[in-house]
């Protein structure tokens, strides 16, 4: 009674057997995904699958997690998207229907989909879910492992009531092994897998897996119900000994030659230096046999390819088959990646001499400035000091040292300036620029291709830059990589350079300012050229000015005995207008003197001008022609067009910087004004040449030609009462402190040709010069990029039109708005621009791929009236579609050239000679030669389908379906079998 009175004997170890256990979890977790993926209740009810949908269909996708314990699984379901919902006609299904994927074991509409999941293929089921082990998991080999989530799924399926089929991958992923199960109501199919390295002996044919299939469904009925026989045999071409190399072989006697696929300058090589095609699979299928029709047993067997009613074929591509413009551009693209200067790649060589150089040029430039040169301006340039330097180095220097062979760097610089082949004349070059550009417009204007530079920011096909480009590219990839694009650019700008000392206007490049629209190598060659048009021009007036200076002396000379008057004043006016020996553009090698004989000279006019008001006008200079009939509000003169300077070209980079120089001014009020200041130098020097051209003109004036809509006309009525006109300035233009009021009365009487110059081509080009030459290989890079891009889009639009691909068409439209996007901004993005490069290169390598399909079904066209237009279909379709189906079978065009494909392989395997005879009848040719005309099959796949009485003979008849596939080194049985649970 003590023990019992004792509360802590009450106490006892309780277990509580309601507690869920991990299996019950897992399978609960089960249900929970099914019930979310609404995959609960009767599947029946749809419309079966047409066929080929199983290709041409979409599938999708749906994926989750779930653990069993702490081993993580991934369940997903599978399923063909079809146009009927799922839940149409449930309420119509009747109770005893069978589940949808035991009506799609027996459907023959889908056998052996090309492109679908494996189970997909060996059930022919639309709709499935799979657990597989997780990521790094181990997989599930042991049976007892396998046989407890079999029984997860069945009591999932069970509880859940989900009539689609449930697998469990099990064993090595590699193997792709599955079991599983579905349940419908009252029936249950479950299915089951072997999977061995070798075939066995006693099942390597037809009748040996109908034994299988008839021990596994047990049926004791008698006659057995007819069963339905598929089979396909599939065939694997790899010999393409027959088919021409896919490049022409490289000729050693040219330039050029010595490479695969080389071409002249200005063309990009294109093509795969491999046979792009790795195999071509044959399929024959012999579709709804049976067992009396067919016999394939160990001894003798029916299935002759060449009589098989259907014949399919696929091709397997090589993968990442060398092609010449993807390694032209990844080579070039390379580029952008490296550091080192020219100086740096070219080596200490031309260092070493430097010093030589640098005393050479400063030996000339102290001659220049010698009181006598006995020597000639001209020798002593800059350009001719370098010229000389590179002489001495090369005389220094073995010939094999060179980075780029002679006579290809002749080659190229012939190629980029093809009007060096003509003497170099100003004369001669002085429309050449212009012509270049202008004999092919109309060509241009109908091609649409010319304005894709604009889209790409690159330059127009044609173009220095843009032949540059491609040379700089070619020497890259063919010619001796870094050190020969680091030679070219250098030689380069020596020529550039030559041009600008002797003007010579630059080939290939249109007049005008820089085009903003191009990119910025483009850009600094335009402006180059600008300076060397307004350096040409300054000579040629200063020519005509001497001629008249030449002859007003001669005048003068002659007028000073007889009258001494006007024409000796006009003399010592042109005396002191210009100087003797020495125009007003003849100091553009010195322009801080230049300048300051203006200004002198400017201050010196400007009180004789202002003297003059009261007696006859001043002298009026620099007309260009009246303006709209209009008179100087002052007088009865007629108002003139000035002749004006041109504004001041610029390239982006200069846009860029003044940009930011006028915003660093700030919004101070001091800042704004000089700011105003800055900008208003065009404003100032039209303003002096107007004064020049109209004496006695005033500020309003000006703003009738300059700005009308800031004079102000009204009509108003008089002391006498008449209507008259009267104007005046804009309210704008009388605010105090107004820029343009404080220009015009610091203007000067100055024509245009006295101005200092608005733009000044010799820094302009020196600058530009220097920017050039201190741009590295990889700068260089950046900068053609675009134009490399562009040329690469062009090529394959060109191959492409060749071939016509649609899905390449599309695919290049797409990359054009792409690069458009990624050269546009002003850093580029390197990692995409590298995979625009591999889009480029899968598109070149799809077309090297229908080029060489057509060549091998074009070997024989014609032969036996093969339709062309039907072969070209044929191989369209092989690069679109994963498989195409052959018209006709063996006897069939295209199955006509498969066959002779195959024999020809066989024959040169077997070393046997070729007889090119390929008219002569079939039947003779089997006779006459041993060798097959195919190799044994690679793959046979067989497909057996009855619907029997399972287990009982009373029970429901029910699909069953045994797919086999024997391979050299694989041996594979997947069985559905299905039995009735209510009657057994």
């Amino acid at each position: 009674m003590a023990a019992d009175s004792d509360p802590e004997s009450e106490v006892f170890e309780i277990t509580d057997f309601t507690t869920a256990s991990e299996w019950e979890r897992f399978v609960s977790r089960v249900e929970e995904v099914l019930n979310d993926w609404k995959l609960i209740g009767s599947s029946a009810g749809k419309l079966s699958p047409e066929k080929g949908e199983y290709t041409s269909g979409t599938w999708g996708e749906k994926c989750q997690d779930i653990n069993f314990a702490d081993f993580k699984f991934y369940i997903t379901h599978h399923f063909l998207k079809q146009e009927c919902e799922k839940d149409d006609g449930r309420d119509k299904v009747e109770e005893d229907a069978f589940p949808l994927a035991m009506q799609d074991l027996l459907c023959m509409n889908n056998d052996f989909p090309p492109r679908a999941h494996c189970l997909v293929r060996w059930y022919g089921i639309r709709e499935f879910v799979v657990i597989s082990p997780g990521t790094n998991c181990e997989a599930i080999i042991s049976e007892s492992k396998c046989n407890l989530l079999l029984s997860s799924i069945s009591i999932s399926l069970a509880n859940s009531g989900c009539q689609v089929p449930m697998f469990v991958q099990i064993q090595q992923k590699w193997r792709r092994m599955y079991a599983g199960e579905c349940q419908g109501p009252g029936v249950r199919t479950d299915f089951e897998m072997v999977h061995l390295r070798k075939v066995p002996s006693q099942y390597n044919h037809l009748s040996g897996l109908l034994d299988i299939f008839r021990s596994k469904i047990g049926c004791t009925l008698s006659p057995l119900p007819p069963v339905n026989i598929t089979i396909r045999f599939t065939y694997i071409l790899q010999d393409w000994q027959q088919h021409s190399w896919p490049q022409q072989p490289p000729d050693f006697d040219t330039l050029l030659g010595g490479e695969v696929g080389g071409v002249e300058f200005g063309k990009i090589p294109f093509g795969a230096c491999e046979e792009p095609i790795s195999e071509l699979h044959l399929a024959t299928t012999w579709p709804h046999l049976t067992e009396g029709i067919v016999v394939d047993n160990d001894v003798y067997s029916d299935l002759d390819p060449l009589q098989a009613p259907h014949w399919s074929v696929r091709v397997r591509t090589a993968e990442n088959p060398q092609c010449l413009l993807g390694d032209f551009l990844s080579e070039f693209f390379k580029l952008c990646c490296r550091k080192e200067s020219t100086e740096e790649v070219l080596g200490r060589g031309l260092a070493e001499d430097e010093g030589k150089e640098n005393s050479d040029i400063s030996s000339a430039l102290n001659k220049l400035t010698e009181p006598v040169a006995p020597v000639p301006i001209s020798k002593l340039s800059v350009s001719n000091m370098v010229h000389s330097a590179r002489k001495h180095i090369r005389r220094h220097r073995r010939i094999d040292e060179s980075p780029l062979n002679t006579d290809i760097l002749n080659s190229v610089l012939l190629y980029v300036f093809p009007d060096a082949a003509v003497e170099k004349s100003p004369e001669n070059s002085k429309n050449k620029p212009v012509q270049s550009n202008a004999c092919g417009k109309a060509e241009q204007d109908k091609n649409s291709d010319y304005n894709l530079f604009l889209q790409l920011k690159s330059a127009p096909i044609d173009s220095l830059t843009y032949r540059l480009a491609l040379c700089v590219c070619l020497v890259n990839y063919n010619h001796g990589g870094l050190r020969a694009v680091a030679h070219l650019w250098q030689e380069f700008v020596l020529e550039l350079r030559y041009r600008w000392e002797n003007n010579y206007l630059i080939y290939g490049l249109a007049g005008g300012p820089p085009d903003l629209r191009c990119c910025l190598l483009h850009q600094k060659l335009q402006m180059l050229n600008c300076c060397i048009e307004r350096k040409r021009a300054r000579d040629e007036a200063r020519k005509v000015l001497e001629g008249s200076k030449e002859r007003e002396r001669k005048v003068s000379g002659g007028g000073q005995n007889g009258r001494p008057t006007s024409e000796s004043t006009t003399a010592s006016a042109s005396t002191k207008e210009v100087s003797p020996g020495k125009s007003w553009d003849s100091w553009s090698d010195s322009e801080d003197e230049f300048f300051e004989c203006l200004s002198d000279q400017g201050e010196i006019e400007a009180p004789h001008t202002e003297g003059e008001k009261d007696g006859s006008k001043s002298k009026a200079e620099g007309r260009l022609h009246p303006y709209n009939n209009l008179t100087l509000l002052n007088s009865t003169e007629p108002l003139y067009i000035p002749v004006t300077q041109e504004p001041a070209p610029m390239t982006e980079d200069l846009l860029e910087e003044q940009s930011e120089v006028l915003a660093k001014l700030g919004t101070s009020a001091e800042g704004t004004h000089l700011r105003a200041r800055m900008q208003s130098a065009c404003l100032l020097s039209d303003m002096e040449s107007f004064k020049a051209a109209n004496p006695g003109c005033v500020l309003e004036d000006f703003v009738r030609w300059y700005s009308p809509r800031d004079y102000v006309e009204e009509e108003v009525v008089d002391d006498k009462g008449n209507t008259v006109v009267k104007g005046e300035l804009s309210a704008r233009m009388k605010i105090p402190g107004n820029m343009w009021v404080e220009a015009w009365e610091t203007a000067r009487v100055t024509p245009a040709r006295r101005q200092r110059r608005l733009f000044d081509d010799t820094k302009e080009a020196e600058k530009v010069l220097h920017y050039l030459a201190l741009q590295k290989p990889a700068d260089l890079t950046r900068h053609m990029l675009p134009c490399i891009l562009h040329a690469a889009i062009l090529k394959l639009k060109e191959e492409e039109a060749v071939e016509d691909i649609p899905s390449v068409r599309k695919t290049i439209q797409q990359a054009t708005s792409q690069a458009s996007k990624l050269l546009h901004t002003p850093n580029y993005d390197y990692k995409k621009l590298e995979d625009f490069i591999n889009q480029l290169m899968a598109m070149e390598t799809v077309i090297t791929r229908a080029r060489s399909l057509k060549a091998k079904f074009a070997m024989c066209e014609g032969e036996k009236g093969e339709d062309p237009d039907e072969l070209e279909t044929f191989v369209s379709s092989l690069l679109e579609e994963p498989e195409v189906v052959v018209v006709g079978a063996g006897q069939g065009p295209a199955g006509s050239i498969i066959h002779r494909l195959f024999v020809n392989a066989q024959r040169a395997a077997l070393l046997a000679p070729l007889e090119e005879d390929s008219g002569r009848d079939r039947k003779q040719t089997a006779g006459s030669n041993k060798v097959p005309d195919f190799p044994p099959p690679a793959g046979r796949e067989i497909l057996v389908r009855t619907c029997v009485p399972r287990p009982a003979p009373y029970s429901k008849a029910l699909p069953q379906r045994l797919f086999c596939v024997l391979m050299r080194e694989e041996f594979r049985l997947a069985g559905a079998f299905s039995s009735d649970t209510s009657f057994f």
